[in-house]
């Protein structure tokens, strides 16, 4: 169980379509485990490996064909989110770190201080998303500012642009979503009766 609140970059060492070796800044790898659940871009992985600061994680094909990671290349950064513990605050929303697909960036534009992010997403994740409701982009707890027929915008304070990788976010860039749990079991409840 993840909040979206992410604590930290690593950057991509390799990946070769099965491990992810990730260089993380000391306080997180001094802080993990084998074992340990990271969201990384979103994403939950197990650590099956810990040297030097490099954190190893097996990906399995499913993980590769629902989220960025097939073009993750060496020196590309990724937010990191360990698994919260019981008894931290809990901000953001619930997030499982099963990302349902991949969005595109449609657009980023100034905004006040910030930036309004457009991502065109698959159908399926958007018809769950509700105006003023939960999303996760790359790992990053998110507040749904607006929809239309293709994707969803969200706005971006400073401090989210700073601390995650959104902030280098490009037209056309693929970004990991996840949909708010609340409203994949909504959909499926309804879908029963």
């Amino acid at each position: 169980m993840f909040t979206g609140i992410v604590q930290e970059l690593g950057r991509v060492v390799s990946f070769d379509g099965a491990r992810l070796i990730v260089k993380a800044p000391e306080t997180a790898a001094a802080a993990a485990g084998i074992g340990d659940s990271v969201a990384v871009a979103g994403c939950c992985l197990t650590i099956v490996g810990i040297d030097d600061g490099r954190l190893s994680f097996d990906v399995v094909p499913e993980s590769v064909r629902r989220t960025t990671f097939a073009g993750a290349t060496a020196g590309v950064e990724l937010n990191l989110e360990r698994a919260l513990q019981a008894g931290q605050p809990l901000a953001g929303h619930f997030l499982q770190g099963h990302v349902d697909g991949v969005g595109r960036v449609r657009s980023v534009e100034p905004e006040g201080d910030g930036r309004r992010l457009w991502v065109e997403a698959p159908e399926d994740i958007l018809r769950l998303c509700v105006e003023k409701g939960s999303i996760a982009v790359d790992g990053v707890s998110l507040t749904v500012a607006q929809l239309d027929s293709d994707g969803f915008a969200v706005a971006l304070i400073p401090h989210t642009l700073a601390a995650t990788t959104l902030g280098a976010l490009r037209p056309g860039d693929g970004v990991n979503l996840e949909a708010d749990i609340l409203a994949k079991h909504v959909e499926r409840l309804l879908a029963t009766r």
